[in-house]
């Protein structure tokens, strides 16, 4: 019977890994639809090889930054209990590697390259597990200070402050830094659309992460016995709350529209385990229509270039999934409670402010010695060109 659970965990898991690793297909379809027909290839070819840069340095570095633990063992010892620990941790590089993914979309069409690779192995190395390490293994004693403080650990079931609020907000400080892409704000005041490239991309995108969010909060149970179904309805109530919201505030634009589910499963990760179903729309609503007025804002008044909108989609939702978790999650609320808004709003912030340091650190450090953007010709050529040196769509083929 052990074995048949220790087998039935593992494979439990490593579909929650495959899921969570398909949603990486859809951050790239997502960028891929929404930046300019010249940057298309480097929205796909930077998710991919972003990806690949964190699974080594995850495996090799941040995974011990995190758990304490390391894989520098034998084969023998990693395939202990069906090498359910390895699969663990394939779960969890998923999530890390959702960091440059959310990145990237902030950066896109003036990045360079290869200092975003320098960055993502630094922030997956030991930025992202630093804070992780906090949450989800009890580091340093914080969330022991917590409970003593405030009566509650910070909680945070599927990563609303660990993974998306740090991810948007690390993406910030590098989308200040790099500077609007060119002409996108005029020396007069106004403003040059650059519409979405593609918005049945954008569409698929957005559709094949939302499928696959259902991997990444279900299966952060991490073991089959702790499964739970009001995880996956929390989650369901979460998006359509999003979207509707999206939709009404966002007049009816598919750009918005598509986003919005996002924004309502960013914001539910945390409490997802906790909460009643109408509280979870709530939490979706709010999350929708907080990622529209601030799309909105930043870009036509605060006159801040990023690109597809990841600090207001999983900074601010993400930062407001972790505060809603301390008040839907309680029974007051009609949750399971266990939690305290007090150590909510403690550990969110916690996480902001560490993303916002680990951003401006990694990003001004790269800006100062390598430098982080194309020139203004290969940025007019676009990133396609100037970097992988082929479009996605080459007018001989187009012609044939």
């Amino acid at each position: 019977m052990e074995a048949l659970k220790q087998g039935a965990d593992t494979l439990f898991i490593l579909l929650g890994a495959v899921m969570v690793l398909a949603m990486h297909a859809g951050f790239a379809f997502l960028e891929l639809g929404t930046v300019r027909r010249k940057n298309q290839v480097n929205a796909l070819v930077k998710i991919l090889v972003d990806f690949s840069i964190s699974t080594v340095v995850y495996f090799a570095v941040g995974y011990g930054v995190a758990y304490g633990t390391h894989f520098f063992v034998g084969a023998q010892e990693l395939a202990a209990k069906n090498g359910y620990e390895l699969v663990k941790f394939f779960f969890l590089l998923t999530f890390a590697a959702a960091i440059p993914a959310i990145i990237s979309g902030g950066i896109a069409e003036r990045a360079r390259f290869w200092p975003q690779l320098i960055a993502t192995a630094v922030i997956v190395g030991f930025v992202y597990p630093f804070f992780e390490g906090i949450a989800w293994n009890q580091h340093f004693g914080i969330q022991a200070w917590l409970k003593n403080l405030t009566g509650a650990e910070f909680h945070d079931f599927a990563g609303s402050v660990v993974v998306h609020a740090v991810g948007g907000w690390i993406a910030l400080p590098a989308v200040i830094l790099l500077g609007a892409r060119a002409n996108r704000y005029r020396k007069d005041g106004g403003m040059s659309a650059h519409p979405p490239s593609s918005i049945p991309f954008l569409a698929l995108g957005a559709w094949i992460l939302t499928v696959g969010w259902f991997g990444f909060n279900v299966m952060s149970a991490q073991t089959l016995d702790k499964i739970s179904g009001l995880v996956a309805v929390n989650s369901l109530m979460a998006m359509v709350g999003g979207t509707l919201a999206a939709l009404v505030l966002g007049k009816n634009d598919p750009g918005f529209v598509h986003n919005g589910p996002l924004a309502g499963l960013v914001a539910v990760c945390a409490g997802s385990d906790l909460m009643h179903p109408f509280g979870a729309l709530i939490v979706g609503l709010v999350a929708g229509a907080l990622f529209v007025s601030m799309f909105t804002l930043t870009q036509n008044k605060w006159k801040i270039d990023d690109v597809l909108g990841v600090w207001p989609l999983h900074g601010l939702c993400g930062t407001w999934g972790g505060i809603a978790a301390g008040i839907f999650g309680s029974t007051a609320f009609g949750g399971l409670g266990g939690v305290s808004l007090g150590a909510q709003t403690l550990g969110t912030l916690m996480g902001v402010a560490w993303a916002v340091v680990g951003g401006l650190l990694v990003y001004g450090v790269l800006k100062a010695t390598v430098g982080l953007r194309l020139t203004q010709e290969e940025e007019y050529d676009g990133a396609d060109l100037s970097i992988h040196k082929i479009s996605a769509t080459p007018e001989r083929e187009a012609n044939w």
